[in-house]
């Protein structure tokens, strides 16, 4: 695959990855631990995060998200986490998507673009489970921004591309 295309598909991935790493610093901490709010802002920040790094592996067998995080995410009942998980927490794991992020679209060739992921729950492409991935990442950045105004009548900026090229796998923003 090309650099301009992966560059493309990074500025808008990192784009939305950054709406999300956005709206969590935005939010104040009565909001995001409320309980009365459903779904809790902590809550939609965690699941964004867990499935952007599970979408961003070959496959769930052998998935682990970095710890203190757990697969519990995946479990079909739903159970949720035993308490809030603190920004303090995500932030590293928003870096953790972002780099792994990088790295994937850095890697991509146009072979494994076109190979079927390795999610039984997905009939897509290694390409198009990367767009699909973008998109829930933003669905929820936008889910969270809603909250946000909601709840504070303000929300951060959109962001049209996110700074820097991809370079390879191995910058930062």
């Amino acid at each position: 695959m090309d650099a301009e295309t992966k560059n493309m598909i990074w500025g808008q991935f990192g784009a939305a990855i950054d709406m999300l790493g956005n709206a969590m610093r935005a939010c104040p901490d009565e909001l995001w631990y409320d309980r009365s709010r459903t779904p809790e802002f902590w809550y939609v920040a965690f699941h964004t995060l867990f499935f952007l790094d599970l979408y961003l592996s070959d496959t769930d067998v052998g998935f682990s998200p970095p710890p203190p995080f757990t697969l519990d995410e995946m479990d079909p009942a739903g159970i949720m986490p035993a308490r809030p998980h603190t920004k303090e927490a995500l932030f590293p794991y928003i870096e953790h998507g972002r780099s792994k992020c990088r790295r994937t679209i850095a890697d991509l060739t146009a072979a494994k673009a076109g190979q079927r992921c390795g999610f039984d729950w997905l009939d897509l492409s290694v390409a198009e489970l990367l767009l699909y991935n973008m998109r829930h990442v933003q669905h929820h950045a936008a889910q969270l921004n809603m909250l946000l105004r909601q709840a504070t009548n303000a929300a951060p900026s959109w962001v049209r591309r996110t700074p820097g090229a991809l370079h390879g796998g191995t910058t930062t923003v």
